[in-house]
């Protein structure tokens, strides 16, 4: 069975379903849990009934989400075709209707995902989630301070959410007490449709899976962090709600300057939203262009119970972290920069891979977490003996394994048991078979393994970049030139390859192992040198390279763009509005050593000016 089809069985055995009761007197929200992972619960009175019930139904919103573009089915057309005399034969429409029959049974069975994961910690309970198209992942977290009588056995296990609960979860009401039971086996006798639950096995497909577990293992890595306001949250709603933009690029954009406000900035249409959470206090300016600014809208419903909201940016391609402080309740949303783990995922997955974990630090680590609970990571580094760098990656595989989850709003690393057995990360690795021989056509894979050049490397101003390059393909004895064009958002068009994948059905099938291969090579330069350029020693390596630096005028708004491209002995320049026409220039020099000293002398001069490098998200 191939990497790309491969799924992870996991055995549901609930006692009864979830249901809400409710009576003029007094409600009862009664959730189900698996049973066979020991005695796990949690009951207590709810003392806000609408910021629970809420915050449950926005991250039910999160798991049912599924933004992927669905065919239309053409049976009824095709039906109507034969009753106005038209060449469409009733074998015709028959073939196809049992073709779409066969398809959607196929899709349901690869939708299939897992049911959300609820943990009972001695601080809190939280419920996880992860959408069906694999771009959101949610993580509700209660205080113990939101109930009375609080009881609870600590542990973690799945939740039964049938269909029609969060509709139930809407007939809660303030003025009515509202009690929680959370347990295998309900105390109260459930309603008799409730009854009945059978046992089932979920195949859960290893790419969702990979998703789910690698979104939380990017939690793990530094972050740019500012703060907004609720206002200034609803204002970003409410913008998206009332605008769409039918063409590229439509990415939500922050501006971060030390000592002022953030401010956002909504794509193509440059409307710029000023912040009033407190003022960024990193310490070097920054520009991050972010994606998936629609699936935002999950947290409409949160509005009203909102105290504030962090916002925590990993870079270009990597999920994006909402955090919505709610007072007794914390809502944490990342948003992956992939609607569907697949081309523009994959550098973002390699990147979240730890490297490098030393034997034995892992399993040490875990065991320190489930002995003393929630810990930082300055504690664990300390306790541990090893480099941060080391520690670091051994929690992120603990991630990776699902026995460790990283509580993103609070800044710790809590115990969490995802599966009764780890996850075999090496299942993991890889999201289909071309993906693999494109990390071994890397040099990743062992034997067989190929080179992977990049002849060109073009910055497409406004469009995107153009990227060439040979694969030598060692197992295959020959080589491969493939090509493709990263708009924006990085999407890819004019894609171009000469191996028999790509002969026989282009981009159909997705892209062959020597794009992928290409576009892995690319980002893992373009990290190599954005760590070397901070070295003189690295500077001097530098040949060829394209900045963009911006401002914005605090008394118009309007923002400058600069871009300056360095090209041998060539500095070329591009400067004016965002939105507007743009002027060009270029320096000719007779040494590549005056071309480069020039070119960063220009860089320095315009951060001095007050400009910000932005060049790693207009790429």
């Amino acid at each position: 069975m191939s990497t790309a089809t491969a799924r992870h069985p996991v055995a549901l055995s609930y006692a009864a379903q979830s249901d809400v009761v409710v009576t003029p007197d007094a409600s009862r929200v009664q959730l189900a849990l698996e049973g066979s992972r020991g005695t796990v619960g949690v009951s207590g009175q709810v003392k806000d009934p609408t910021l629970f019930r809420d915050a449950l139904a926005a991250a039910f919103a999160v798991l049912s989400s599924d933004l992927r573009y669905r065919g239309r089915d053409r049976t009824a057309y095709l039906a109507y075709l034969m009753k106005q005399g038209k060449r469409a034969s009733a074998q015709i429409w028959e073939a196809q209707k049992a073709f779409l029959d066969n398809a959607l049974e196929g899709e349901e069975k690869k939708d299939a995902v897992l049911d959300p994961v609820l943990t009972v910690d001695p601080d809190q309970v939280s419920l996880e989630v992860f959408s069906r198209d694999e771009s959101a992942y949610a993580r509700l977290a209660f205080d113990n301070s939101l109930f009375d009588k609080r009881q609870a056995a600590h542990g973690s296990t799945f939740l039964d959410v049938p269909q029609d609960l969060p509709a139930r979860l809407d007939r809660l009401r303030a003025y009515a007490p509202v009690m929680l039971e959370a347990h295998v086996a309900p105390t109260a006798k459930p309603a008799p449709a409730t009854e009945a639950c059978a046992p089932r096995t979920v195949e859960v497909p290893h790419a969702w899976l990979r998703g789910f577990l690698q979104v939380q293992s990017a939690a793990t890595l530094p972050a740019t962090t500012c703060s907004i306001a609720p206002i200034d949250l609803y204002n970003l709603l409410f913008a998206l709600r009332t605008r769409r933009s039918k063409q590229a690029p439509r990415a939500l954009r922050f501006e971060l300057v030390p000592g002022a406000p953030p401010r956002l900035v909504l794509e193509p249409w440059e409307q710029v939203l000023e912040c009033h959470g407190g003022v960024y206090t990193g310490a070097a300016p920054a520009v991050v262009r972010t994606f998936g600014r629609q699936r935002l809208a999950a947290l409409a419903r949160l509005l009203p119970h909102a105290k504030s909201a962090h916002v925590q940016l990993l870079g270009p391609g990597l999920p994006v972290f909402w955090v919505i402080d709610l007072g007794a309740a914390t809502l944490t949303l990342g948003l992956t920069g992939w609607t569907e783990s697949g081309w523009s995922s994959a550098a973002a997955f390699d990147a979240l891979m730890p490297r490098d974990v030393p034997e034995g630090l892992a399993e040490q680590l875990r065991n320190r977490l489930r002995k003393d609970g929630p810990l930082p990571f300055d504690v664990l580094t300390k306790d541990a003996g090893a480099p941060k760098d080391q520690v670091r990656a051994a929690l992120q595989l603990e991630c990776l394994r699902g026995r460790v989850l990283f509580d993103v709003a609070r800044g710790t690393y809590r115990p969490r048991e995802l599966m009764p057995t780890p996850v075999d990360e090496a299942a993991l690795r890889y999201g289909n078979e071309r993906e693999a021989r494109a990390h071994r056509l890397l040099g990743d894979g062992g034997p067989g393994s190929g080179e992977v050049k990049l002849t060109q490397v073009h910055d497409l101003v406004g469009e995107g970049t153009r990227i060439q390059g040979e694969v030598v393909d060692r197992e295959a004895v020959r080589s491969f030139f493939p090509s493709f064009t990263m708009d924006l958002e990085g999407r890819v068009k004019d894609a171009a390859c000469g191996c028999p994948h790509f002969r026989r059905s282009g981009m159909r099938e997705g892209p062959c192992e020597h794009m992928l291969a290409l576009r892995l090579a690319y980002a893992r330069r373009r990290a190599e040198e954005e760590a070397l350029r901070q070295t003189p020693e690295g500077r001097k390596l530098i040949r060829a390279e394209t900045r963009a630096y911006v401002r914005r005028d605090p008394a118009t708004g309007l923002e400058q763009v600069y871009r300056v491209s360095l090209d041998g002995k060539v500095v070329a320049l591009t400067w004016g509005p965002r939105l507007g026409d743009s002027r060009h220039q270029r320096l000719w020099f007779d040494t590549d050593t005056e071309a480069r000293t020039a070119y960063f002398s220009r860089l320095e001069k315009l951060t001095a000016d007050g400009y910000i490098d932005a060049a790693s998200t207009l790429v």
